[in-house]
């Protein structure tokens, strides 16, 4: 018998420790590594790293690292070598491009180009799923298990948990309960909870459709200012009631409603992308500097969801190849794609423009 953490569980801490400006240490085989996230380091803790010893290097994306004009010799990730004198304010400057034009000569920059970049690696995959700045500070240990256990540290084997969060976390249905809308009274609203402790996700499922056929469906992703607050920087709060509208008309369909805010990046995030948007850059342009992907939400979510509910087969509301792509790739064959194209005001113009010509949306 044990009480202590699984794998998940122990993910799930390490996330809510870098949330809080706490490190973690990664260990594998090969090696074992101190890691924060520099969203939350503080003067404080960023001394306690230098009192180790050792050469600690902020690891950033290539995405940011190409802002940075910074040689990424792994591939998809610079190990940037911090300086000896680098202060707290460097290092959120390197990793926040939010003064990026005021201050735009960061270096020289040096990049490390030796040694494995595997924990490097998985420091930034874990940070990001925290819904952080996608940067870490990094410093090898030579005995990770003392250390650890003497700072009172997460520590989280590294090679298991790179593996896991290749995969979606398993979904479970929580509750359902009759919710009658304005598009139709005959409204359904399931929960869905992960296991690894992330955001719930929710279906909408109007009237009560066949399971032998293919069901008038939505993916709509959480968006805080469009959805709730009528921003008129982008279409989402016409696209979800438009969904809505036609699943009421129709008396059937089921809405995916998925907690991936700022297309997977997290809500603070998206208003820094907001900003660098005021600054002149494009939607895809703001989220490589910040060091992301143009799109970083995983649709496999929404095709559990309809598989758990007994769905096999969608006409699916989009005007996004990427999801169909995705829905057909989680094993959900997609009968139909049904246009969505409604909510182009002069604020969104120009990101409309940017979703057709740089992430092929159909518009």
């Amino acid at each position: 018998m044990s009480l202590a953490p699984d794998l998940t569980e122990t993910i799930a801490r390490a996330r809510a420790d870098l949330r809080m400006g706490v490190p973690i240490v990664l260990h594998a085989s090969k090696g074992a590594a101190l890691i924060m996230a520099a969203e939350t380091l503080d003067a404080q803790r960023l001394a306690d790293l230098r009192a180790l010893g050792g050469r600690p290097v902020l690891a950033v994306t290539t995405r940011r690292a190409e802002t940075l004009k910074a040689r990424a010799y792994d591939g998809d990730l610079a190990r940037i070598v911090l300086p000896p004198d680098a202060s707290l304010s460097w290092v959120l400057g390197v990793a926040d491009p939010a003064d990026d034009l005021k201050t735009p000569m960061k270096g020289p920059l040096i990049t490390a180009r030796d040694g494995d970049a595997g924990l490097h690696r998985l420091a930034l995959t874990v940070v990001k799923s925290a819904r952080l700045l996608p940067a870490a500070l990094v410093l090898d240990l030579t005995d990770p298990a003392p250390f650890a256990a003497q700072h009172g540290l997460t520590s989280v084997p590294a090679d298991q948990a790179a593996e896991l969060l290749l995969h979606t976390s398993p979904l479970h249905p929580v509750v359902s309960a009759r919710l009658p809308l304005q598009v139709s009274e005959a409204g359904k609203l399931h929960i869905f909870r992960p296991e690894d402790g992330g955001e719930e996700h929710y279906a909408i499922e109007i009237g009560q459709p066949p399971r032998d056929a293919p069901v008038l469906a939505r993916l709509h992703s959480a968006c805080f200012t469009g959805d709730l607050m009528g921003s008129l920087k982008c279409d989402c709060g016409p696209q979800l009631r438009g969904a809505l509208a036609q699943m009421g008309g129709k008396g059937a369909g089921v809405l995916l409603y998925l907690n991936q805010e700022g297309r997977g990046i997290g809500l603070a995030n998206k208003m820094r992308a907001y900003s660098l948007q005021d600054q002149g850059f494009d939607t895809v342009e703001a989220n490589h500097r910040l060091g992301f992907e143009d799109d970083e939400r995983d649709f496999r979510i929404g095709a559990e969801i309809l598989k758990r509910m007994g769905f096999s087969a969608v006409r699916l509301m989009t005007n996004n190849p990427g999801k169909i792509a995705m829905m057909e790739g989680s094993g959900v064959t997609v009968a139909e794609r049904v246009p969505l194209k409604v909510g182009e005001n002069a604020h969104n113009k120009a990101y409309l423009a940017t979703k057709a010509a740089k992430s092929g949306h159909l518009l």
